[in-house]
């Protein structure tokens, strides 16, 4: 029925505090999500209460239900001083989760400011948005490029037929490589950059210092950019906004490579396995050479964010068989949605390109993942999954789909590794030596410093050999 935006909640309604609530993170949503989330949506309907690490909040587990609540920017508010826990200091002063959500930049505003720090990123992608400029055309040769390389490095360390983890040895490094030539970085971040960001999304005990830690080294990065500016997204950002002080542009860096690493790279291995364990409709469409759409259908049934973040009621409101009160927080759940998706209508939802529309792996509404970085994204995810079956005539997984290890955090269920046997295709890359790291800040250092962690992957599949 409709609700007047603001009613209040009737007073024998039952709140989150009163509701008994059965932890989130079990082993049984460790190894079977879908099962949790299929228990929850037929005990409650498409809201339920659930504790996540303790702390009690919503689990918005329908389609139409998590639209509504990413779309209507009004009543549910993503500022995090919204959250009536966190200001009657209900929350443990060590809940692993709350260090993420206090970084304050675009993710966590509403509004004009958010729509502010929108425009700023969207500005300084623009160069890499323009095929024919000098930026765009470099971004897509440079993550062909390390595509082709890391498919080489395959080749030189074991052959044209062998053994590999497409995570470790190939997606992880790729999106490491992309994200220094990206950023501008005149140090190689390293694979311990990308560690302390899983180790954030993950929710932790380490997540609070790996996020500080995470921070430091884009605060960093943002202070020499501004020293010493290049053709790269630091710098870029600095002339879209130049009030951004250092902490602010770190804090924006960080999250952007939060999703570059992270969320992009399991949108590449997901893809990767929705092909490789027998998904009808996504290898349907790699057969008909519609990349982009199978893509598209693999983040239906596996999307790259499994719960999105925290949004917080504005007012009271009525969401399902529930009275949300003003300052509850709720998390829409895009994997429990596209379940809820396509349960409605199975052979419907996956016919045609319909999974192109209905998918929530950009998100939707205000926060969806800005055009810009949307295109880049995909230009990323379509160049590695396509590079992949590009180069290899036979690849197949070495465990049973349903045995491999994932990463079932709060937020992301990402593969930890995604082993396979390979056979390389003639027309392979060969293995090119990796050139010196140069000593110049100018524009191509990103450049080499991709090649310098090439160079370090060799030694590290050597046994650390010169």
């Amino acid at each position: 029925m409709d609700v007047h935006p603001y009613a209040t909640a009737p007073a024998d309604s039952p709140t989150l505090a009163s509701l008994p609530v059965e932890p989130l993170l079990t082993a049984e949503f460790d190894t079977d999500p879908g099962a949790v989330y299929a228990r929850l949506r037929h005990t409650y309907g498409p809201i339920a209460p659930v504790g996540l690490l303790g702390v009690p909040v919503w689990l918005v587990l329908g389609y139409r239900e998590v639209l509504e609540v990413l779309r209507n920017e009004s009543q549910w508010r993503r500022d995090i001083r919204y959250w009536r826990a966190r200001a009657q200091g209900h929350l443990p002063a060590d809940w692993p989760l709350l260090a993420g959500y206090e970084v304050r930049q675009t993710m966590f505003m509403d509004e004009e400011e958010h729509q502010a720090a929108r425009r700023t990123l969207h500005t300084a992608l623009g160069p890499f948005r323009d095929t024919a400029g000098p930026e765009g055309w470099g971004l897509r040769a440079a993550v062909e490029r390390y595509a082709d390389d890391l498919v080489a490095l395959l080749a030189a360390e074991s052959g044209t037929s062998g053994f590999a983890d497409l995570g470790a040895q190939y997606t992880r490094p790729l999106l490491l490589m992309v994200t220094t030539r990206l950023f501008g970085c005149p140090v190689e971040l390293g694979d311990e950059l990308v560690m302390e960001m899983w180790r954030m999304l993950d929710g932790g005990p380490d997540a609070g210092p790996a996020t500080a830690r995470a921070l430091a080294a884009m605060t960093r990065l943002a202070a020499h950019r501004r020293a010493r500016p290049g053709d790269d997204l630091t710098s870029y950002m600095l002339l879209a906004d130049p009030e951004l002080s250092d902490e602010q542009l770190g804090r924006e860096l960080f999250m952007n490579a939060v999703y570059l690493n992270d969320i992009t790279g399991n949108m590449v291995l997901n893809t990767l396995l929705e092909v490789l364990r027998g998904n009808v409709t996504v290898r349907r469409s790699l057969s008909a050479g519609q990349l982009g759409e199978t893509v598209n259908r693999a983040a239906l049934a596996n999307p790259p964010v499994a719960n999105m973040c925290f949004r917080f009621a504005a007012r009271d409101t009525r969401l399902g068989e529930f009275w949300v009160r003003a300052g509850d927080a709720v998390s829409p759940s895009a994997a429990a949605a596209h379940q809820d998706l396509l349960a409605i209508g199975s052979s419907h939802m996956v016919g045609t390109a319909v999974s192109t529309r209905a998918h929530l792996g950009w998100g939707a509404g205000p926060h969806q993942c800005p055009t810009a970085a949307r295109e880049l994204g995909a230009l990323i995810v379509n160049t590695a999954v396509g590079r992949v079956f590009d180069h290899l005539t036979k690849v197949e997984l070495t465990l049973p789909h349903d045995q491999l290890p994932w990463r079932a955090g709060p937020v992301v269920r990402g593969l930890r590794l995604l082993p396979v046997r390979y056979e390389l295709a003639a027309t392979a890359p060969s293995a090119r030596r990796p050139e010196p790291v140069p000593a110049t800040t100018g524009a191509h250092t990103g450049d080499g410093h991709a090649r310098g962690l090439l160079a370090a992957l060799r030694r590290l599949m050597q046994g650390g050999k010169n």
